[in-house]
């Protein structure tokens, strides 16, 4: 398993990356961070990933290749979690949530992709 962590620092914040990942993970609300609108991107994923198997409503599986991954959310947060996938899905997936403002944060370097890190 491969995980991508999602989220939204409010103007003008900037946090320690781990430590807000270590409290999302916890389902913790974090000040500094936006809420999310969770229904609007769960509904964009499905529409990127719709020649993809839905196995359930959060979860996707591809029937023509390698991987599956589901997705958990808070008002805080987008966490989903790689099974087998493929760079370029993650990639892909990276990049619909770059639409919504929230860089991908990977917990296994751990990075969080954005304009501080570039």
């Amino acid at each position: 398993m491969y995980e991508l962590v999602f989220w939204q620092y409010q103007e003008g914040v900037y946090l320690n990356h781990q430590l807000v990942y270590e409290s999302l993970i916890e389902q913790e609300m974090v000040e500094g961070l936006e809420e999310l609108p969770v229904t609007v991107i769960l509904n964009r994923i499905a529409s990127v990933f719709s020649s993809w198997e839905k196995v359930d409503d959060n979860s996707w599986k591809n029937s023509k290749g390698k991987g599956a991954f589901q997705v958990k959310t808070t008002i805080q947060s987008i966490h989903i979690d790689c099974y087998g996938t493929e760079g370029k899905t993650m990639e892909l997936l990276a990049a619909t949530l770059e639409e919504f403002k929230c860089p991908c944060y990977d917990p296994q370097v751990p990075v969080r992709f954005d304009e501080m890190n570039e």
